[in-house]
């Protein structure tokens, strides 16, 4: 049976604010907006997570990615 690790993206679009959460409890702030989410999600996704769901209100838009447990 595989296992999965999870992490967020959250982003505050009208304050341009990028918060992440990874499996090791680290959690990063970033300042930025359309290019600079594309930007975290690419870098993301180049260590292996993928977008597994996202919902999104008013002026917030959030994202679960998984990836296989390493």
């Amino acid at each position: 049976m595989e296992r999965w690790e999870y992490a967020i993206v959250e982003w505050l679009w009208d304050r341009n604010a990028i918060q992440y959460f990874l499996p090791d409890g680290s959690r990063s702030t970033l300042k930025g907006s359309y290019a600079e989410v594309v930007n975290l999600l690419t870098t993301l996704g180049r260590e292996g997570w993928e977008v597994a769901g996202n919902t999104a209100s008013s002026n917030w838009v959030f994202w679960t990615l998984k990836r296989p447990s390493r």
